[in-house]
Parts: C-alpha cells; sequence; structure tokens
C-alpha cells in the first residue's frame, strides 16, 4: 500500500548500524508522535522479542541465559528473534486510510512491506513469495520436495494512520537462536536466511536495494533523504593505522582510498586519510578512516581565524566565581571541558557545574576530560552545588555530568540528589540539567525525568556518519532516543552538535531534522575546538555565514531555538535560549 497526497513529507531513510533493541524502541515511538516519514535501518543486539499474546512455552529457553535481551513489543505476531546479520527496518509512516480502516488498512499495508522485500531478493536471484495466512516472506512454497521457511518476519503496528515496528530479513545471522523460541508461534515451517541458501551478499549490498526498493514503494515522488552511521571498512583498507607493522606518518594526507563514505546524495566523500600531530591516536585516525572523513585536517598549531578569537579578561567577577568554585570544591565543565567562553561567562556571574567528579568513563575524541577511572560519587557534593548557586545569586544554573558507565545507575541518583538539593536551597533558581545518555537504560532516565530539571539536554554531538569516530561508546540512535523519552514526559528538551570535525553541511541540516523529529526544543551548534594533539583533528573551520544557515535550517525542522555561531557551547547563553522559546 502506497502513502499518497500533497502533504506527505519526504521519506528519511536513517541506517543506525548496531542499535540496542530498547533504544531502537524508543526512537520509534518518538518519530510516531510526529507527522514525518521515516525508514530506519538497522542490526540489533541479540533480542528475543515477544507479543502480549505470546504463549510462555513459545520461549523454550532461557534466552537472557545465553546473552540475549528479551523483550515485550506493542505489535502483533508472535515471537522473534533479532540479531546481528538480519536487516532489521522500521517504516514509521502516514499510511492513509484507504480500504475502510482497522485490518483491512493493516493488511494492505503488510502486503507492501512484503512486497518491498520481494522484490529486494528477486534482484539477489532468490525466488520468494507469500504464503497464505502466514505473514512474511517465504521461500519454497510451491516447492513439494522442501517445506516452506521464512527468510523475513513481519511484524507491524498501525494506528492512527501511522505505522511503527516492521520487518527482519534474514541475510546471515546465526539461525540456532530460531531453534530456541517457536518463531512466530510456527512449528511446522523453517526459518532460512540468504547465507544458509547459498547468497553471499555484503549487509551494506541488501541495505541498498532495500532503499531502493522502500523508495519506490512509499516515497512515490517526493525526496528521499538518507544518512548513514559510518560502515565498518575491510581491514586491508585501515592498514595505515594498525598498530602492527611500521607506520610512515607522512604519507598520512596522500593516500587515498576509493571507498565512498555512507552517506549519498551531497554527502559522498572519498576517504583521505587525515594530517595529524605525530602523537595522534592510532585508534582515532581509523575512526576517521572508516567514517570516510576527507580533505587535510587543519594542523594544531595553524592560526584560528579571527572569528574564533577570544579576549581573556580575568576581571573582578570572574575572580569571585572561580574562589566560590574553590572554596567549595567544586569541578566546572568551563575548566575541565576547556571552553572558549570561560571569560565571558564567569564575568556574567554564571558557571556550569559537573557534578559526578571530574573523571569520564568514556573516550569521547574531541572531549578534554579526564578519562582516568572515576572516583566514587561524593555524597555531599549536591549540598555544595547547592551552597555555590546560592553564593552565586543565581537564577538560572546548568548542571552537567561526565558519563559515569561504571555505576549501576549511570550517576542518575547523584543528578537527582543535586537538582533537589538546589531546589531545597534556592526555589526560585531554574535548573537546566545536562545528562549522558544513561547507557540508554530507561529507568534511570525515568529517574531524572521524575525530578523535573526545567530543561533536559543531552547532546548528540555529531553527525550520524560521524558517530563512531566522535564518540564510540554512544550511539546516534540511543541519543534521538533518550531526547525523545525527556519530550515524550514533558520536559523542554535540549541537544547540541559539535562542527568542522569532517561532516558536511548537509549532514548537519540532517541532524537538525532529526532532534526537530523528536521534538527537541533548543539545539545549540558551535565549532569544534581540538584541545591537545591526542584528540580529533579539526577538519575544517566554518564560516560565520554557515551557523546562520542552520539557525534557519533548525527553525524549519521545527526547532525553537537554535543558537548557533564558532563559539557556541552547549551551555553558552543558556538562560536566554530558554526565555527565548517563549518570546
Amino acid at each position: 500500500m502506497r502513502t499518497s497526497g500533497p502533504t506527505r513529507s519526504p521519506l528519511r531513510i536513517r541506517w543506525l548500524g548496531r542499535v540496542r533493541y530498547r533504544d531502537a524502541l524508543q526512537l520509534q515511538r518518538a518519530l510516531y508522535r510526529g507527522t514525518r516519514n521515516h525508514l530506519l535501518l538497522l542490526e540489533h543486539h541479540h533480542v528475543v522479542t515477544t507479543s502480549r499474546r505470546t504463549p510462555a512455552e513459545h520461549l523454550l529457553v532461557d534466552v537472557k541465559k545465553l546473552g540475549a535481551d528479551l523483550a515485550v513489543a506493542d505489535r502483533g505476531g508472535d515471537v522473534t528473534y533479532h540479531g546481528p546479520g538480519q536487516l532489521v527496518g522500521y517504516p514509521i509512516l502516514d499510511v492513509p486510510g484507504k480500504r475502510g480502516g482497522g485490518m483491512a488498512d493493516t493488511a494492505a499495508y503488510v502486503h507492501g512491506v512484503e512486497q518491498v522485500l520481494i522484490d529486494v531478493l528477486a534482484e539477489l536471484g532468490v525466488n520468494a513469495s507469500r504464503l497464505d495466512r502466514h505473514t512474511g516472506v517465504w521461500l519454497g512454497v510451491n516447492d513439494s520436495e522442501e517445506r516452506p521457511r521464512k527468510i523475513a518476519a513481519i511484524g507491524v503496528r498501525l494506528s492512527r494512520g501511522r505505522s511503527m515496528h516492521g520487518f527482519a530479513l534474514n541475510v546471515d545471522p546465526d539461525l540456532r537462536w530460531f531453534s530456541r523460541i517457536v518463531a512466530c508461534g510456527i512449528t511446522d515451517k523453517g526459518v532460512t536466511s540468504l547465507a544458509a541458501e547459498g547468497i553471499k551478499v555484503a549487509m551494506a549490498e541488501v541495505v541498498d536495494l532495500v532503499v531502493a526498493r522502500a523508495a519506490e514503494q512509499w516515497a512515490e515522488g517526493m525526496p528521499v533523504d538518507r544518512a548513514d552511521v559510518a560502515w565498518r571498512v575491510a581491514k586491508t583498507d585501515l592498514a595505515p593505522f594498525t598498530r602492527d607493522r611500521p607506520v610512515d606518518k607522512s604519507t598520512l594526507a596522500t593516500t587515498p582510498t576509493t571507498r565512498a563514505s555512507a552517506t549519498d546524495g551531497p554527502c559522498v566523500a572519498q576517504i583521505q586519510h587525515p594530517v595529524a600531530a605525530p602523537t595522534t591516536s592510532l585508534r582515532l585516525l581509523g575512526r576517521l578512516a572508516e567514517a570516510g572523513v576527507s580533505g587535510e585536517a587543519v594542523a594544531l598549531t595553524d592560526r584560528k581565524p579571527d572569528w574564533l578569537k577570544v579576549k581573556f579578561d580575568h576581571g573582578l567577577v570572574f575572580r569571585e566565581v572561580r574562589a566560590t568554585i574553590r572554596d567549595l570544591g567544586l569541578v566546572t565543565v568551563c575548566e575541565e571541558a576547556g571552553c572558549p567562553n570561560i571569560s565571558e561567562c564567569w564575568n556574567d556571574g554564571t558557571a556550569t557545574f559537573m557534578i559526578l567528579g571530574d573523571r569520564c568513563s568514556r573516550a569521547c575524541g574531541f572531549c578534554l576530560v579526564d578519562t582516568r577511572r572515576p572516583q566514587p560519587p561524593d555524597p555531599n557534593e549536591p549540598e555544595r552545588v547547592a551552597e555555590a548557586v546560592a553564593r552565586m545569586g543565581l537564577a538560572y544554573s546548568v548542571l552537567t555530568m561526565p558519563a559515569r558507565d561504571d555505576l549501576s545507575d549511570g550517576g542518575s541518583a547523584a543528578v537527582t540528589a543535586t537538582i533537589a538539593a538546589v531546589r531545597r536551597r534556592n526555589p526560585a533558581t531554574a535548573i537546566e540539567m545536562l545528562v549522558s545518555d544513561l547507557r540508554g537504560d530507561s529507568a534511570s532516565l525515568k529517574t531524572v525525568i521524575s525530578a523535573a530539571p526545567d530543561v533536559l539536554a543531552h547532546n548528540i554531538e555529531t553527525v550520524a556518519r560521524l558517530q563512531r569516530a566522535v564518540r564510540p561508546s554512544a550511539s546516534y540512535a540511543r541519543s534521538l532516543a533518550v531526547l525523545g523519552q525527556a519530550k515524550a514526559a514533558g520536559l523542554v528538551t535540549k541537544s547540541s552538535i559539535i562542527v568542522g570535525m569532517g561532516e558536511t553541511v548537509y549532514e548537519v541540516d540532517q541532524t537538525l531534522d532529526d532532534l526537530g523529529a523528536v521534538g527537541v526544543d533548543i539545539v545549540t551548534v558551535g565549532q569544534y575546538l581540538r584541545p591537545s594533539s591526542r584528540h580529533l583533528p579539526v577538519a575544517r573551520w566554518c564560516e560565520p555565514a554557515e551557523f546562520e544557515h542552520w539557525k534557519a535550517v533548525g527553525s524549519a525542522a521545527g526547532i525553537s531555538h537554535v543558537e548557533a555561531s564558532p563559539l557556541t557551547r552547549s551551555s553558552y547563553h543558556a538562560k536566554s535560549a530558554v526565555a527565548a522559546l517563549s518570546s
């Protein structure tokens, strides 16, 4: 069934790489609440999903003991498995009713999903078809010598003319998982994959075929906008970045490969090994190469353009703020992250407090925060932060945190304790809380949401293609899911993008569109400044006019306020950004 009508939005297709089921589900829900058409393509970590009517006996073993997640999905069907080697597609689409609504519309939509996959398989030389009274795509339906075997499962939800969930095409998964469940509740038929049928094909090729057929089925003349999290490239392509052979770093700027980046359209770029100082981590260089970063990087010693030069003023108010912070033994992200705006903000009597210590459990390629083993949380820290807010007379306080994956709750208890302490001491002070992704743990995020900060911020940091290079322990899908959950809870939400790390202008446009699609209210966009030679190189200095462009793009994407300039950081002009929402 094809969507139609003049008000349809472009089809936004996102290859998200490997994503936890819980993150993908929350992202689906956030997009479902909107009005834009999306197709999410991804692989899952090992997970077994059931519907609400799945009999307990259809789980033949304790899949959790075998390392799989177990989740209940709000879709039709029975129990199924998702995992590496399986292409999962989630179309979130407007599906106008043409057949009287209800089950007739759902059946027509499912028929369209099946047809996309049947056509893809035909291009791979596989004769697939439907099987009466059994949803999905099957092989051997008309073969008297073989019993039918399912190669793609389909389970959807259609409500209020919008779709959720979708399909799972077996490319080369571990088929043993299907023997641990009664797959789709069917006992007398088999499960197969392309690999099991003798078809050796890369996941990237299958994704490209699905994108083409999906565009025919659901875009129908409307634009198709695609963005990909970077694909893993062959180890031979990354030979200059491995530790098992000598490396001549003088060649890093002049040794191109012929592999294109994962994004198409205006975003296609050739890998060109980036220039970097001799102390740059080979691991970081390899991540950049995987992401297809092109062009020469800016040397650490190069002069900054005039629009990035800052005059420091260590005036009286600056010194008073610094004295308060030192006296109370607190940490600020202003200092820990080397913020260029520290002089302006501190002289204005504001600072961004970093709770849970000054060490992060992750090692993002752009960040200056210490990555040694974090210290245990200080139980007295919340009261000291509250005291600092009182001494500084802040009407608006910004709190942030490092990632604390070493803590079972990701640090959410300390976050809520700090918010509560600030409110007790300063009931009139508004609070903006910038959190990590809390590893996507819904309970931890709900704990923070229950504290009801006036603004809940979480930074996506960069475009889809560069996620693995810039913040390898995070996830583009997870960040969107965190923001979507906070918005669904009624909070004002905020995120931030750093530019100049190898992305294109158009890719930033896409990221702003994705943030708008999950309901983010405020976005900041600023130039990346390399903290040291150990960090990711600067790919280019973005022109001031580009930041004006991103303001306009963000507004068109439905974001209420975009703070964008070369020196903008996530907490820059935080109070005025919130005030702009009601102006």
